[in-house]
């Protein structure tokens, strides 16, 4: 496990973005029979989600969250001195979404921005990038966005798409001058296992795979440039390696679940954090659900559980646990109080970046 520790850093706000498309889970009993569907719901809890609409992409969603949240918090654009990116769905192979987001939010030329390629730890991950950066610059603001836009790679004939939706967040950390609070960070990453959650074509190791649907080992059609999960070795990773870390992290900075008021998780399904909260003794009561009325928004999960959770509850100061794991793979855990009521309420979007493409001219 690496660890790092951040002071002088508070959170100045929290938003998160959804599309508008409302997509109700038992609308897919004709399409894969209604005992099968009723059957993933009652074990995943995933009820409904949100899908994005055939013009918007994962950027679309982070930039309408930063929006929102510079607006809201009254906070000039020009102020904010790195933007970082996370997410695995790109709109362009070339530039990153974080250059495109710099213009569109009309962030400074005097900032870092760069995008990182990572789906369900990539909150975690970003947040500890992010506090690194200001912890190691004359930088003063931070917003790291996120966003995921799974349900344009999940097969359409994959029972699996029940679980997805798609979704978008926005954090802002600032410097604070003796600010005792610290940020913690627990984090792994195990690239042996790359493809146990994998897109396998579209890049350039598998560039004209064939886009036709077969049926694969696990019963289910999709194409080499559709999402495959093994649900297998997903289930053994959060079982396992997942609660190891929270283990360690706890003993290594000699914390219990006792010392935080909620346990934020990326949200994959209800079962899987049901047994994670078990495993590591926090009860559920402690572990704010998002996924049946939105699904696995994969990195955007964990700002729109916060949202979900906090937003304009007024509830002040709390310590708070977050964790994701996933993609890679990766698994991260931190710590950090925050004031709870700079987060807002989600917000549902279907706007979608009209000047996004390029003159042949």
């Amino acid at each position: 496990m690496i660890t790092s520790t951040f002071k002088g850093i508070r959170v100045a706000g929290v938003a998160a973005a959804l599309p508008t498309r409302k997509v109700c889970n038992l609308d897919y009993a004709e399409l894969f029979g209604k005992e099968t569907v009723e059957k993933i719901i009652a074990s995943t809890g995933v009820e409904e989600s949100y899908h994005l609409a055939p013009e918007q992409t994962s950027s679309d969603l982070a930039c309408a969250a930063a929006a929102h949240l510079l607006r809201e918090r009254n906070i000039q654009a020009q102020s904010v001195d790195i933007l970082i990116y996370v997410g695995v769905y790109p709109d362009y192979f070339v530039p990153g979404n974080a250059f495109v987001l710099q213009k569109r939010l009309g962030l400074p030329k005097d900032s870092i921005v760069f995008d990182v390629s990572l789906a369900c730890s990539g909150f975690v991950y970003g947040l500890q990038i992010c506090s690194a950066l200001l912890s190691a610059s004359s930088a003063k603001r931070a917003l790291l966005l996120v966003g995921d836009s799974t349900s344009k790679t999940v097969s359409p004939l994959d029972t699996s798409r029940l679980l997805f939706g798609d979704g978008g967040g926005a954090m802002l950390l600032e410097k604070e001058d003796g600010r005792d609070t610290s940020l913690q960070f627990g984090m792994k990453s195990d690239g042996s296992r790359f493809k146990t959650i994998i897109v396998p074509a579209g890049g350039f190791r598998l560039p004209a795979a064939s886009s036709e649907m077969m049926p694969w080992g696990d019963g289910n059609k999709r194409s080499d440039y559709n999402l495959y999960m093994n649900g297998t070795d997903v289930f053994s990773f959060t079982m396992t390696d997942v609660p190891d870390l929270f283990r360690e992290f706890m003993e290594h900075y000699g914390v219990t679940p006792a010392n935080f008021d909620a346990l934020i998780m990326h949200q994959p399904n209800r079962f899987i954090l049901r047994h994670l909260a078990k495993k590591i003794k926090v009860p559920m009561d402690k572990v704010p659900l998002s996924l049946d009325r939105y699904g696995n928004t994969s990195v955007a999960s964990i700002p729109v559980t916060l949202c979900d959770a906090y937003g304009d509850k007024n509830m002040g100061e709390q310590k708070l646990m977050l964790a994701g794991f996933g993609v890679g793979l990766s698994w991260a855990v931190a710590t950090l109080s925050m004031d709870t009521n700079v987060i807002l309420p989600i917000i549902h979007t279907d706007e979608f970046y009209k000047d996004g493409g390029v003159s042949h001219a």
